[in-house]
């Protein structure tokens, strides 16, 4: 078997090696091929993400410059009041302010076009009605000028009226800087930069123009330098510019010039003015960069595929050695995962005996004294019986909650502040009656406390030392003596602390050393001794301690000899509380508790009435919608409301929103 086991993996290898090989072959094929296609298109998106982003900041930048200097003309203005001065005074004084902020050209103007230069050479004006207009209804206008030797100025003007040589009244003061320093500004230098850049008016006309471009119309350009590029003439390109500067929309385009591919991006400068920004970028720039990636990817490709190959033939290699071992493993954990279920299968079938034992004798004692209800002599002995039994089978339930919460990792512990002598007095108080029943003899020996308050969960404490003392009744016979041995020393954690030992000695029937090694385990019993097996128990108890201290952060030691009786040592470091808590007293509080479960609520009322505080309690939620209700119109609500979650007709979610609904969030509601 195992060796036809071996030819099947050893078969299995072979066939996936040789299939992953065919598969890495055949996708490291389609995605070398995908790549390059995806390349092609990526250089075309970054490509236009990368023009749009350079037009966005040119734009950026020509609405900074452009309103820089008309903020320095408005500053001039601001400088000069227009009111209640002479020709002369605002003349030498805008002569003043416009040498500076170094504008080139000052000038006041008319609407219709009558000038008085301030600072300058006379200039011509393209568009100057469009100015005017724009200065009218905005306050202020953007244009282009040229010299008598053409070269380009910038225009800015401002709004204004201001006394004129001839009486009149200017309407708006205009100042110019050469176009040169607007280009400069804008673009950078053209053998620095990977995107060279026009900017255009409506009619195609050069406003800024990149150095090779010698033509006086960009559209001429255009016509004389491109190719036809997938279908389209060079007049198409033009018409559909056209169309796009005059419904000011941005235009790009792929275009062919030399063979070349160039990126095209057309784009409105600005909103004070109908200028465009045409922006190109030669495909090269991205082209030999982009193929530079695509190869090194493809060879990273082929290395990461000869890399892979060669991990898989490394773990294949090694998981064959280790299958054979796992083989192994797996027969030994089928082997313990039987002995753990018929394990539990005993457990369950004990722990169903043992809960029988006590429900038969609880039902037994019940049908008793409902017959003999008026032998009150009778009556009493059921009841205690049933009480001896309710106890016995709430201490095989909580055995077997607690081993839940351990195994599921949620037992916590609920520290305060507990004296160790009442710890004391309370174990005294409960084993007393079972010592005495069993006619043994019970001793508490205390020696060296330091610090009788300290802080614990004190109801865990008493379940480990109640476990301990529990387990030495039943295995210690008639005559025979239980001890517990409480006393202090330093702790190795600190002044804080204090190290606390808990002993529990018996004279009992004492365990085997191979039963001892294995005591604190679930389900343990030494179910080989005779006297054992005479005893109920579920071994649930000494692993629920075990968990339990060392949730506590201590350790329990156990030695015991068959016939001569078992010694338990419990060692914890306890923290020092230096004074007793006070018993617990609430403020008279008006308190109602809802539950479909009577002697639950009874239980519950009279803790709290132990409290201090007056509870009240029904079994129904309309019923304490209804009392809420009422208390809160007399203006005396309830201080807190306790309610079940589940409860027939209206469970407890429904009567907290009835609640709600009629009071509000007055009464808090737990």
């Amino acid at each position: 078997m195992g060796t036809m086991l071996d030819k099947k993996i050893k078969r299995f290898f072979a066939v996936s090696i040789v299939s992953v090989i065919i598969v890495c072959l055949l996708v490291f094929t389609w995605a070398i091929l995908y790549i390059q296609k995806q390349t092609e298109n990526s250089i075309e998106d970054i490509s236009g993400i990368y023009m749009e982003e350079v037009s966005f900041q040119i734009q950026q930048k020509f609405s900074s410059i452009t309103d820089l200097r008309l903020e320095q003309v408005n500053g001039i203005i601001k400088r000069t009041p227009a009111m209640n001065v002479n020709y002369e005074d605002v003349l030498k004084e805008l002569k003043f302010s416009t040498q500076v902020r170094d504008f080139t050209y000052m000038g006041l103007y008319t609407g219709d076009g009558e000038v008085e230069r301030i600072v300058g050479e006379p200039l011509r004006i393209s568009e100057f009605d469009s100015l005017m207009k724009s200065v009218a209804e905005n306050g202020s206008g953007i244009a282009v000028a040229e010299d008598k030797n053409d070269n380009k100025m910038l225009m800015l003007a401002k709004a204004v009226e201001y006394p004129l040589k001839d009486g009149g009244v200017s309407e708006a003061l205009i100042g110019g800087v050469p176009m040169e320093y607007l280009k400069e500004s804008l673009f950078l230098d053209e053998k620095d930069a990977r995107v060279y850049s026009h900017v255009i008016a409506k009619d195609g006309s050069f406003v800024i123009r990149s150095n090779d471009a010698y033509r006086d119309n960009y559209f001429n350009r255009i016509k004389v330098m491109l190719e036809e590029f997938e279908g389209k003439t060079a007049d198409d390109f033009v018409e559909e510019l056209k169309e796009a500067l005059n419904s000011r929309k941005r235009y790009t385009a792929v275009v062919s010039v030399d063979g070349e591919h160039r990126f095209l991006c057309c784009t409105p400068i600005s909103d004070n003015v109908e200028w465009y920004l045409v922006a190109v970028m030669p495909s090269g720039v991205l082209n030999e960069r982009l193929g530079n990636l695509d190869s090194v990817r493809i060879l990273i490709m082929i290395s990461s595929a000869m890399i892979i190959f060669l991990t898989m033939v490394v773990i294949f290699v090694k998981y064959y050695k280790l299958s054979k071992q796992q083989m192994k493993e797996l027969d030994k954990k089928e082997r313990a995962a039987v002995q753990a279920n018929m394990a539990k299968s005993e457990f369950l079938s004990s722990m169903s005996h043992d809960i029988r034992t006590p429900m038969n004798a609880i039902i037994g004692m019940t049908e008793i004294a409902l017959r003999n209800v008026r032998d009150a002599v009778r009556v009493e002995d059921c009841l205690k019986k049933v009480r001896l039994s309710s106890k016995h089978l709430l201490g095989l339930i909580n055995d077997v909650l607690d081993m839940s919460k351990i195994e599921s990792g949620k037992m916590t512990l609920n520290n305060s502040q507990m004296s160790l002598r009442e710890a004391m007095d309370d174990i005294v108080n409960i084993m007393q009656p079972q010592v005495k029943e069993h006619n043994q003899y019970f001793d508490i020996f205390i020696r060296d406390i330091y610090s009788e308050n300290v802080c614990c969960d004190a109801v865990r404490l008493n379940q480990v030392l109640l476990n301990l003392l529990s387990n030495a009744v039943k295995f210690t016979p008639e005559e025979g003596r239980i001890d517990v041995h409480l006393w202090q020393e330093e702790s190795e954690k600190g002044e804080n602390y204090i190290c606390t030992h808990f002993m529990v000695e018996d004279t009992g029937i004492g365990m085997s050393e191979e039963f001892q090694k294995k005591i604190f385990e679930t389900f343990a019993r030494e179910e080989e001794n005779e006297k054992v097996q005479k005893i109920v128990g579920t071994g649930l108890g000494t692993s629920i301690t075990k968990s339990i201290v060392t949730l506590m952060g201590g350790r329990i030691e156990v030695r015991s000899r068959q016939g001569e009786g078992s010694c338990f040592h419990v060692i914890v470091d306890l923290e020092k509380a230096e004074h007793a808590e006070e018993d617990m007293l609430l403020p008279e509080w008006n308190v109602l508790v809802v539950d479909d479960n009577e002697m639950l609520c009874m239980s519950a009322v009279a803790n709290l009435e132990a409290l201090g505080v007056h509870a009240e309690w029904t079994q129904d939620g309309k019923e304490a919608v209804d009392l809420i209700e009422e208390r809160h119109n007399r203006q005396e609500d309830y201080h807190f409301v306790l309610v079940d979650w589940k409860m027939p007709n209206m469970d407890g979610i429904a009567t907290i929103r009835e609640i709600q609904k009629r009071v509000g969030n007055d009464v808090p509601i737990f």
